[in-house]
C-alpha cells in the first residue's frame, strides 16, 4: 500500500520546490559574498541556508508521508497550537526587526511563520465540515472570529506582513468552500469602514511606509532608500543582467536587506528580466501542480488544504515582487523559497508537503493494494 502511494507522489512538485531553494542559495551568496567573505563557511548565510533547505526538504517528505486526514481529527489541537506558539512569543519573544515575533529554541526561529500552515490546516477542516453552512453570513461570520485570535497576537507583535497573509488565506478558503459573493462584498464594506480604526492602531513606522508610498517627495527620513536602491537594482539589469556576482547595487552594499525582502532586485540586476521569468515560471508551476492536487483531491478538506497553501504562497509571491518594484509599501514579506530564513523555508516546505500528502491520496486504495 505504501508503494503504491508513493507513486502518486509528486516528483514535478518536489523538483520545482528544489529548484527554487537552489535559486535561493545562489542568490544569498551573491548578495553577502562581500561582507561575509572571511566569515568560516558554516556562519556563512548561503551555507545554512543550504542545509536549512536540505533539512527542509526532509521535513516535506515527512509531511507528505503522513495522511493529512489524521490531521483533521485533531484540528482544533492545531489551532490551539497556532495560538499557544503566537501567545508564548508576545509573551518570551524577544525583538528583531522591529518586532517581537522571535522565540529562540537553540537559534531564533519565528512562529508566526509555522502558523500560517497550522491556520490553514485548521481552517480546512472547520470550513469543510461545515461546508453546507457556509451560504449562511453567520456561519461566515463565525469562521471569522475563530482567525482573529491567531490574526491578533500576530498583528501586534506588530507583523503587518503575516496578518495580512493571514486575512488573504482565510479569504481565498471561505471563497474555495463555497461563500456567496454578495456576502464576501458585505464584509468588504464592513473592512472599508473600519479602516480608519486600523490606521489609527499601527505603529509610526507602518504609518510612515505607507505615507512615503504615496506622497514619495515628501521623504525626508530616507525611509524609502532600499525601495530606490531595490528599483536601481531591477532597471539596471536590462534583458540579461550584469551577471552573476557582477551586481553592482548588492556587491557594493547600496542594496540593504538584499538577501532576505529585496533578493528579487538582487536576481533582476544579475540575471536581467530573463532570470525574473524563469523564477517566475518556476514558482508559477508550483502554484499549477498545488491546484493540481486541490482538483483531484479525494475529499473538500484536502481541497481546501491545497487552496490555502497556494492562496499563502501566492500572496506573499505577489506582495514581496511588488514591493521590490515600487507597487506596494515595504512590508517585509519574503519571497518563498527564495528569501534568507529559516522558519520560512521550512514553513513553506512543510505546506508543499501537505500538498503532496493530498496529491498521494487522490483516491481510494483497495485493501491489498
Amino acid at each position: 500500500m505504501q508503494r503504491r502511494l508513493w507513486k502518486n507522489f509528486d516528483m514535478v512538485l518536489l523538483a520545482a520546490a528544489l529548484v527554487v531553494v537552489a535559486i535561493g542559495v545562489a542568490l544569498i551568496f551573491s548578495a553577502t559574498s562581500t561582507t561575509e567573505a572571511g566569515e568560516r563557511l558554516m556562519d556563512r548565510s548561503f551555507f545554512r541556508q543550504a542545509i536549512l533547505g536540505a533539512s527542509g526538504a526532509v521535513v516535506l517528505l515527512l509531511a507528505a508521508s503522513v495522511d493529512y486526514r489524521l490531521l483533521g481529527s485533531v484540528h482544533w489541537v492545531v489551532y490551539a497550537a497556532a495560538v499557544g506558539a503566537l501567545g508564548l512569543t508576545s509573551v518570551l519573544g524577544h525583538v528583531g526587526f522591529g518586532a517581537q515575533s522571535w522565540l529562540t529554541l537553540g537559534h531564533a526561529v519565528q512562529p508566526s511563520e509555522l502558523a500560517k500552515v497550522l491556520v490553514i490546516v485548521f481552517l480546512a477542516k472547520f470550513l469543510a465540515d461545515h461546508e453546507e453552512r457556509l451560504r449562511r453570513l453567520d456561519w461566515l461570520l463565525f469562521s471569522g472570529i475563530l482567525m482573529a485570535p491567531p490574526l491578533f497576537l500576530v498583528y501586534r507583535q506588530p507583523d503587518l506582513g503575516s496578518a495580512l497573509v493571514m486575512v488573504a488565506i482565510w479569504l481565498g478558503l471561505i471563497f474555495a468552500a463555497g461563500a456567496r459573493l454578495e456576502h464576501l462584498g458585505l464584509m468588504g464594506i464592513a473592512s472599508a469602514t473600519a479602516a480608519p480604526a486600523i490606521w489609527f492602531s499601527m505603529k509610526d513606522y507602518m504609518k510612515q511606509r505607507i505615507l512615503v508610498f504615496l506622497y514619495p517627495a515628501r521623504d525626508v527620513t530616507g525611509i524609502s532608500y532600499n525601495s530606490q536602491q531595490a528599483l536601481i537594482s531591477i532597471g539596471s539589469g536590462g534583458w540579461l543582467g550584469k551577471g552573476f556576482l557582477h551586481g553592482t547595487q548588492s556587491q557594493l552594499y547600496f542594496l540593504r536587506v538584499r538577501h532576505t525582502d529585496y533578493v528579487f532586485s538582487v536576481l533582476c540586476e544579475e540575471f536581467g528580466f530573463a532570470g525574473a521569468l524563469v523564477l517566475l515560471a518556476l514558482l508559477l508551476l508550483l502554484f499549477w501542480r498545488a491546484l493540481r492536487a486541490a482538483r483531484i483531491a479525494q475529499d473538500t478538506f484536502g481541497r481546501l488544504i491545497c487552496c490555502g497553501v497556494v492562496t499563502m504562497l501566492f500572496v506573499q509571491t505577489v506582495v514581496n515582487i511588488a514591493v521590490n518594484v515600487g507597487l506596494l509599501p515595504v512590508t517585509g514579506l519574503t519571497l518563498p523559497l527564495v528569501s534568507y530564513g529559516g522558519s520560512s523555508l521550512w514553513a513553506t516546505l512543510l505546506a508543499l508537503g501537505l500538498v503532496e500528502s493530498v496529491a498521494m491520496r487522490y483516491k481510494k486504495l483497495e485493501f491489498g493494494d
